[in-house]
């Protein structure tokens, strides 16, 4: 089987992906579950690749694209919607940094990371100052940010 181009390293619900069991993406999480919300709705997060984004099972390279959308929780209770649909961060500085440089590990020479942030606990400048790696460009709308990185061959 031919690997696919492009992984999503913490996929969630794949709320973002316009086809969401896109050919070409890997979708990992950590989890592997159904969460029923306050409001009836069940969300689920069933990815084809149970992993830790601060260890990542593949080797260098292995990606032309990393799409990082992480936990952007911090204090959230478990009963709470937002903690059932995205999770939280135990340690946000180490599981951050951890996790940029495992993307960018498994990012072919060239490849691009996309990295999505919300300022909701924690301010993006705060991420950019424990992050070895700078953005060539970005969105902000609202609370939420987009960031694109470009692996360089060293």
């Amino acid at each position: 089987m031919k690997e696919k181009p492009i992984l999503d390293a913490c996929c969630g619900s794949r709320m973002f992906w316009f086809d969401k069991n896109n050919p070409l993406v890997d979708f990992m999480d950590i989890r592997d579950e159904d969460c029923v919300l306050s409001d009836g709705q069940i969300c689920m997060v069933h990815p084809n690749i149970i992993g830790d984004f601060c260890n990542m099972p593949f080797g260098d390279k292995t990606y032309k694209m990393v799409v990082f959308d992480p936990p952007h929780l911090v204090w959230e209770g478990k009963t709470c919607n937002l903690y059932k649909r995205y999770g939280k961060l135990d340690d946000w500085r180490q599981q951050i940094r951890l996790g940029i440089n495992e993307c960018m590990r498994v990012l072919d020479d060239f490849g691009v990371l996309i990295f999505k942030w919300s300022e909701s606990q924690i301010k993006l400048s705060s991420i950019l100052k424990i992050i070895d790696y700078q953005p060539l460009f970005g969105h902000r709308r609202g609370p939420t940010i987009w960031l694109a990185f470009m692996k360089l061959p060293q």
